[in-house]
């Protein structure tokens, strides 16, 4: 097993956690570890230069995610991934979510807006750039990270407008963007020209100072995604 890292400093406690999650989270999205391969704490810190201890609070905090399991006496397992039952509870706890946050939503939105847009101008970009890879082009995995995490940064935005920090935290620690992440990294899937269009409409009818129309643009993103997701899993190989 290899890490798309470097060995990190251990100077920082709180980044040095923070690139630990970072480092094992792109292990397991990469493909270079299979559904079931067990997850060694002190393999994963001597690849990583650093001691136990971040390792073990990383993969704590990721199994909330779901991408690893825990096993008493056995330790971490990288987790199978999502059956189209649990991908589609998946996405209606991110709808409850997200649309719950958007209700939440209140007073003035010009400062969203401009979040927003930026968020946009980062996830258009980056659509681009991983449209623009040619076949097996080497650094495919980096694009698409780029790719995620701009799209991520867009919902965070109206997470966060919510003004309720247990909202944020639930949605991160769900992991749905992870998930979504990963799936497309197994099968191949790129569907950006469809979610920077849907995030389109939910900008324009922000822009517009449209809080409602914001939020069935939002309903409309959540039912695509969840087509989309289903689809792609019909197609990975059993």
């Amino acid at each position: 097993m290899s890490l798309p890292v470097s060995p990190l400093d251990d100077s920082d406690r709180l980044v040095l956690s923070d690139r630990v999650y970072d480092a094992i989270i792109d292990l397991l999205i990469s493909g270079r570890v299979e559904p079931g391969q067990a997850l060694r704490i002190e393999h994963l810190a001597t690849l990583l230069n650093v001691s136990p201890t971040p390792v073990r609070e990383a993969l704590a905090k990721i199994e909330a995610t779901g991408l690893v399991t825990r096993v008493a006496q056995k330790g971490y397992r990288v987790a199978p991934l999502l059956a189209e039952a649990q991908m589609s509870e998946l996405i209606d706890a991110r709808e409850l979510l997200e649309l719950g946050a958007m209700e939440l939503i209140s007073g003035e939105l010009d400062g969203l807006v401009g979040q927003l847009e930026a968020a946009q101008a980062k996830h258009e970009a980056a659509a681009q750039r991983l449209a623009e890879l040619p076949a097996g082009d080497p650094s495919v995995m980096v694009r698409q990270r780029e790719y995620f995490e701009a799209d991520w940064s867009f919902h965070l935005a109206i997470l966060h407008q919510s003004g309720n920090r247990y909202v944020v935290q639930m949605a991160e620690a769900l992991g749905g963007h992870l998930h979504r992440r990963r799936q497309g990294v197994v099968v191949g899937v790129n569907d950006s020209q469809f979610a920077v269009r849907e995030h389109a409409a939910i900008l324009a009818a922000f822009q517009q100072g449209d809080l409602p129309g914001a939020i069935a643009a939002m309903r409309a993103h959540m039912d695509q995604i969840r087509r989309r997701s289903l689809k792609d899993l019909a197609a990975q190989p059993r």
